[in-house]
C-alpha cells in the first residue's frame, strides 16, 4: 500500500475493535447485510440532499449498489453512488468505533419522512473483518472533486490518502480471508453464495442490487439445421438485480391479488396448499408496524415436535432482522406464518436480536388480538374451514390454554369446539349453551375414544332418552382442560361419570337409598369380591338398559389414570382413579344378584368379576386376565 501515515483507532482500544470482530455478530454471512444497509443509507442521504436542493433530476431510479468479485485475487466489492465520505468522515465514520453517521445524519434532519436510515450504532462496518483481512474504502463526497481512500489490515490501525474517483459514491473491496478448518471463507467469492445472502437479508432494501453473474445459455441453430438438432451451450456474463425491492406488505391491500399472497406465502412458507387466511395490516402511533401474516391450511409435518420453530421474520426498515421471532407471537397460535416490518423496534448493537421493550409487546398485543378476531370471523363466516383448521391446530389452542392454567381463558376458550351426541359437527361452549333447556344446570361431557363410542356409553343413555347434549373428548388433554375451566359463563363443566351426577328425582333418590340400606350386605359381598380393584359399589338410577357401569370419585377420572400412566415415568408411579361399580337398580341382573346372595352366595363374587370386568370393556378398557374373564363366561354359559 502507500506511504500515508497509519493512524489508530479512535476507541477505548485494540480490544474494543477486536470484540466488534468476534464476539458481536452470531453469523459471520451478517457482514453483506450490513454493508448493503450502509450503502442505502448513503444513497438515502444522498437522494434526501437533492430533493432539499430541489435536484428534479434525481430519482430513486438513478441509484443502485453494485457487487462484484475476483475469484483468483480473493476480492469482493460492493459499490453505491450515494453521498459518498471526505478525508475528514472517512476518518471519524471509519476511525471511531460505535459512531455512527447515519443516525448523526437523522439526528440533523429530524424525523423527515422522506429518510429512513438504517444504521444506528456505526459497527456495520467492522462485521467486514470477520471475513476479510484487508479492507479499502474508496470514497467521493457529493459536491467534492477530491476522493479519498481509507485502507486498514485490522486493529493495527488504518490510513487515509487522496486517490482518484470519477462518480460520486463508496466503493469497498474486501481481501476475503483464506480458508481455515473450521470456515470455508470461499463461499463468500461464489456468486450462488451472494445472491442467496442478498435474497435472504436484503431483498427488500429499496434501491436495486446488481450483480455480474455467470450463466449458461443455448447458442442460436445455424440455418438449416435438423428440427432434432441440439444447441450447444455457451457461458455467458449478465448483469442482474438480486432482489426485489417492493416487500409485497408494503402495498395497499387492494393492490395486491389472491395469486400475489399465494406465491409470497409459498415462496417463503414452502407450503403448496393456499392459505385459509391472509392477514395484511399496518399500524401507526403507539405501534407502528406492517405485517402480513398466514393462517395455514395443514400443520408442518414437525409442527407438534420441539423441532419446530415458531415465530415470525422481523425486518427493520425491510432488513431482515431475525427468521423466528418468537416474541411477537404467543404459544397458542404458533401455528400463524409471517412477518412483520417495523422502524421502531430496540435492536441490539449487532441488530441480530431485540431488545425486549414495549414497543415489541405493543406490536405482539396487537398481533395477538388481530388473530383471535381473523379465527373468530372465520369460526362464524365460514364453518368448513374453520373446522379444517381446528383439525391441525386445535390441539394446540387446548395445550395452549392449559399450559397458562387458565390464564388465556379469556383469549382461547370461545374458539374450541368439540364433537357432540346430539349434532353433526363439533360445538362450540357458546352453541352449546345457547341449545341448552333453561333447567339444566350443566355443561354434560363424556371422554372416549370417539364419539360414536362416547354415544354407546351406559352414563349416556338416560341423558340421551331425555334430549341432553353431551360434549365428547377425544383428546389426551380435553379432560385435564376441562378440569382447569370448571366453568363456562357460569356454567358447571360436568363429567357424565361423576358419581354424583344429579340426574336422579327425589323418589329414585329415596328409593335407592332404601334400597341400598335394606341390601348392603350385597354390595359389601361384591365390593369384598373385587378388593382394591374399586373403593365402592353403589346403587343407581342413572342406568337405563344396562346393568352396570364405573364412575369415580375424588379427583382423578379414569381417562386422567390412562393419560398419566402414558406419560414417562408414570407406569412407575400411577396415579390411581378410585373407581365405583354401579349397579342398575332396575335391571334383572340386581334381581339375580339378591337371588344368589340367598342361594349360592358364592356365585356372588363370581357375578361381580364378570360385572367389573363387563363394564370395563364398555368403558374401552382391556380386562386385566382375559383368560379368566373368556373362561368365567363359558362357566356361566353351561
Amino acid at each position: 500500500m502507500s506511504d500515508a501515515a497509519k493512524k489508530e483507532f479512535q476507541a477505548e482500544s485494540k480490544r474494543m475493535l477486536d470484540l466488534m470482530i468476534h464476539s458481536i455478530y452470531t453469523h459471520k454471512e451478517i457482514f453483506l447485510r450490513e454493508l448493503i444497509s450502509n450503502a442505502s443509507d448513503a444513497i438515502d442521504k444522498r437522494y434526501y440532499q437533492a430533493l432539499q436542493a430541489g435536484d428534479s433530476g434525481m430519482s430513486r431510479d438513478s441509484f443502485e449498489i453494485a457487487l462484484s468479485v475476483e475469484k483468483e485475487a480473493r476480492l469482493f466489492t460492493i459499490s453505491d453512488n450515494g453521498c459518498g465520505m471526505n478525508a475528514q468522515e472517512l476518518e471519524s465514520n471509519l476511525g471511531t468505533i460505535a459512531r455512527s453517521g447515519s443516525l448523526q445524519f437523522k439526528a440533523e434532519v429530524g424525523s423527515a419522512e422522506e429518510i429512513d436510515v438504517i444504521g444506528q450504532f456505526g459497527v456495520g462496518f467492522y462485521a467486514a473483518f470477520m471475513v476479510a483481512d484487508e479492507i479499502t474504502v474508496e470514497s467521493r463526497k457529493m459536491g467534492e472533486e477530491q476522493a479519498w481512500r481509507w485502507h486498514s489490515e485490522g486493529v493495527e490501525g488504518f490510513t487515509v490518502e487522496p486517490c482518484e474517483k470519477a462518480e460520486t459514491g463508496t466503493t469497498i473491496t474486501l481481501r476475503i480471508k483464506a480458508n481455515s478448518e473450521q470456515e470455508q471463507y470461499d463461499d463468500y467469492l461464489e456468486s450462488y453464495r451472494i445472491r442467496e445472502l442478498v435474497k435472504r437479508y436484503s431483498d427488500y432494501i429499496r434501491y436495486p442490487i446488481r450483480m455480474e453473474v455467470e450463466t449458461s445459455r443455448p447458442k442460436p441453430l445455424p440455418e438449416g439445421s435438423p428440427e432434432d438438432a441440439q444447441p450447444e451451450w455457451e457461458s455467458v456474463t449478465e448483469r442482474q438485480t438480486l432482489n426485489s425491492m417492493s416487500p409485497l406488505w408494503r402495498k395497499n391491500k387492494s393492490e395486491v391479488s389472491e395469486e400475489e399472497y399465494f406465491q409470497f406465502y409459498q415462496d417463503s412458507f414452502h407450503d403448496y396448499e393456499k392459505p385459509l387466511r391472509v392477514m395484511h395490516s399496518s399500524a401507526e402511533g403507539t405501534a407502528t408496524y406492517q405485517a402480513l401474516l398466514f393462517l395455514p391450511r395443514k400443520a408442518p409435518f414437525n409442527y407438534y415436535s420441539k423441532d419446530f420453530e415458531k415465530g415470525l421474520t422481523l425486518y427493520a426498515s425491510g432488513v431482515m432482522i431475525m427468521e423466528h421471532c418468537k416474541d411477537l407471537l404467543p404459544d397458542c397460535f404458533s401455528f400463524v406464518r409471517g412477518l412483520v416490518d417495523s422502524q421502531d423496534l430496540s435492536l441490539n448493537i449487532s441488530r441480530e436480536m431485540l431488545q425486549h421493550d414495549r414497543q415489541l409487546k405493543l406490536i405482539a398485543k396487537h398481533l395477538e388480538k388481530k388473530i383471535k378476531a381473523e379465527l373468530k370471523d372465520l369460526l362464524e363466516s365460514d364453518r368448513e374451514s374453520y373446522n379444517a383448521f381446528y383439525e391441525a391446530f386445535g390441539p394446540q389452542l387446548k395445550y395452549a390454554l392449559y399450559a397458562s392454567y387458565g390464564m388465556q381463558r379469556e383469549l382461547l376458550a370461545e374458539l374450541l369446539q368439540f364433537p357432540s351426541t346430539t349434532q353433526e359437527g363439533p360445538a362450540t361452549f357458546a352453541e352449546y349453551i345457547a341449545r341448552m333447556p333453561e333447567e339444566q344446570k350443566y355443561i354434560y361431557y363424556a371422554c372416549g375414544e370417539s364419539a360414536a363410542q362416547i354415544k354407546r356409553l351406559p352414563q349416556c343413555e338416560r341423558l340421551t332418552e331425555q334430549g341432553v347434549e353431551i360434549l365428547c373428548l377425544t383428546q389426551d388433554v380435553d379432560e385435564f382442560l376441562f378440569k382447569l375451566l370448571q366453568q363456562v359463563e357460569e356454567k358447571e363443566l360436568r363429567s357424565i361419570s361423576d358419581a354424583e351426577l344429579e340426574l336422579e328425582s327425589t323418589e329414585e333418590k329415596e328409593r335407592i337409598e332404601a334400597e341400598t340400606k335394606s341390601h348392603q350386605s350385597l354390595l359389601d359381598a361384591m365390593k369384598s369380591a373385587l378388593g382394591e380393584k374399586i373403593a365402592e359399589v353403589a346403587l343407581t338410577a342413572r342406568l337405563k338398559s344396562h346393568p352396570v357401569c364405573l364412575t369415580t370419585t375424588g379427583g382423578v377420572t379414569l381417562e386422567m389414570e390412562r393419560v398419566l400412566a402414558m406419560q414417562p415415568g408414570g407406569a412407575e408411579t400411577p396415579m390411581k382413579a378410585q373407581r365405583v361399580l354401579e349397579i342398575n337398580a332396575s335391571h334383572p341382573i340386581y334381581a339375580k344378584l339378591l337371588a344368589l346372595q340367598e342361594s349360592a352366595p358364592a356365585q356372588v363374587a363370581e357375578y361381580a368379576q364378570l360385572l367389573y370386568n363387563q363394564a370395563l370393556l364398555i368403558e374401552g378398557y382391556p380386562v386385566e386376565d382375559p383368560v379368566a374373564f373368556s373362561n368365567a363366561v363359558c362357566k356361566l354359559m353351561v
